[in-house]
């Protein structure tokens, strides 16, 4: 695989020609980290008025005394931490936006999501610094926030924007703060309602500690499963963490002192102080455990890189992240600059169902004016949009998107794709010039005898090369 191909496919979202990549693909890379290209923000609805929103559409379906544990002894729960059935309409699928039995808000919600996912999308089939994107991606799927209950059903968005988008290039400290503190993700993860068992509010009612921030912030955030972390940790650890809960008048991120579980905390052999400001200490030493660097540079060499990371690239990239104390755009240069990242020979990664829509789009120049079409299209492939299977984000290893059913989906994919758009450009052309002498020749030749535009079109959509990154 020639260099520019894996500037343009493998770490950006595929380029209509190779040619402006090749005199320095590296550099290529390595500036849109530097520069990136913002996000269009006007309008969008953002996560504490996504809260707000949230709560009143699940009062409105569900209406207090539906609410598990609602009864006349007992006071009704918050209606934002009941989970609702995973039903794709009812999460994040942006349209139709209006319809028999919506009401005013939750046509509001959908209409919300849609934009933004549009908006997003369209940025990064037409952005100049489409490898930032695939950066932003990476540490969204990392600290995965998913619309599979109720509370986060509008909550995706907002998380990505607020929280990664903002931080994805400055220290991870401060990403990994920004993430966790997100109201998306205090809801995900429950801790906005984990109730310290000795705090003034924990003496009071029934409610008592949720873990589940807590040992994701241990085993997928930070130090990783094998980081050395015990039970114990994760139990101090939700400690600290009550407290951080949903101000009830404005959906924002508030500490809750009510809530929060008194005295000190051990973690990791370190003490921690009660109040608000051990979760700042906690956070960076954290950061700074050489457990935190291990993980992550795998998990980013794997992303960026190959499914079997390179022991001297992972530890080339830890060790950057170290001397760095997380500087995340040091961190990618040392990933996107290391010769074990441009081996010609390294087996090709699986493009993940959203990749390889983006990328369609993006070689064509096609815009993405209807979001609702392409979710539809990502869920019959396996990726329904914002509605990860669990707290881990997408998978990501090439074995984990090879099932025969999504595989056939794959293709029927491409071909409606293809004859929707076969218009837009020769597909005998635009694939050399994409992908140069990466094509190979059976792929050119199926091309080249493809019946019209529309089959040829289909062909290279389908074809392994354009599959893999």
């Amino acid at each position: 695989m020639q260099a520019a191909n894996i500037a343009a496919h493998r770490y950006g979202f595929a380029e209509p020609s190779l040619q402006p990549l090749q005199g320095d693909p590296r550099g290529w890379v390595l500036a849109q980290l530097r520069r990136p290209e913002p996000l269009d923000e006007r309008d969008l609805l953002s996560g504490p008025d996504a809260v707000l929103l949230t709560r009143r559409v699940l009062r409105a379906a569900l209406g207090n005394a539906a609410l598990p544990g609602a009864s006349a002894s007992s006071p009704s729960p918050d209606p934002s931490m009941v989970a609702m059935s995973p039903q794709p309409s009812a999460a994040v699928l942006p349209a139709p936006a209006t319809g028999p039995g919506l009401s005013p808000d939750r046509q509001q919600l959908r209409r919300a999501n849609g934009q933004v996912l549009q908006r997003r999308w369209q940025h990064v089939i037409a952005t100049s610094t489409p490898v930032y994107e695939r950066w932003v991606m990476f540490w969204s799927n990392h600290f995965c926030v998913a619309a599979t209950k109720g509370a986060t059903l509008g909550l995706v968005w907002p998380h990505e924007r607020e929280a990664i988008r903002p931080h994805a290039t400055g220290r991870f400290v401060d990403l990994l703060r920004a993430a966790t503190l997100h109201p998306g993700m205090l809801l995900y993860l429950d801790n906005a309602q984990s109730v310290g068992p000795n705090s003034r509010a924990g003496l009071r009612r029934s409610r008592g500690l949720n873990e589940n921030l807590a040992r994701e912030l241990l085993e997928l955030h930070t130090l990783g499963v094998d980081g050395g972390y015990t039970q114990a940790d994760v139990g101090e650890a939700a400690r600290l963490l009550t407290g951080w809960s949903i101000a009830p008048a404005d959906g924002a991120a508030r500490f809750a002192p009510a809530l929060h579980d008194p005295g000190s905390k051990r973690v990791l052999g370190r003490e921690y102080t009660e109040g608000p400001e051990a979760i700042d200490a906690l956070l960076l030493d954290l950061s700074r455990h050489p457990a935190t660097a291990r993980h992550l540079a795998t998990k980013l060499v794997r992303h960026f890189v190959t499914d079997a990371p390179p022991p001297v690239l992972v530890d080339a990239v830890a060790a950057r992240f170290r001397d760095t104390d997380g500087d995340l755009v040091a961190v990618a240069e040392s990933l996107f600059s290391h010769p074990l990242a441009w081996r010609a020979d390294t087996p090709p990664k699986f493009k993940r169902p959203e990749e390889l829509l983006l990328s369609a789009h993006r070689v064509l120049g096609v815009p993405l004016l209807q979001a609702q079409q392409s979710v539809l299209a990502l869920t019959q492939m396996g990726q329904p949009m914002g509605r990860a299977p669990s707290p881990q984000g997408w998978p990501d290893r090439t074995e984990d998107w090879l099932a025969p059913d999504a595989l056939w989906k794959r293709v029927e994919w491409a071909a409606g794709f293809a004859q929707a758009h076969a218009g837009s450009a020769d597909a005998r052309q635009l694939s050399a010039r994409s992908m140069g002498s990466d094509l190979g020749d059976e792929t050119q030749r199926q091309i080249d005898r493809a019946d019209s535009g529309a089959q040829a079109l289909a062909l290279w959509l389908a074809s392994p090369q354009f599959q893999r990154r």
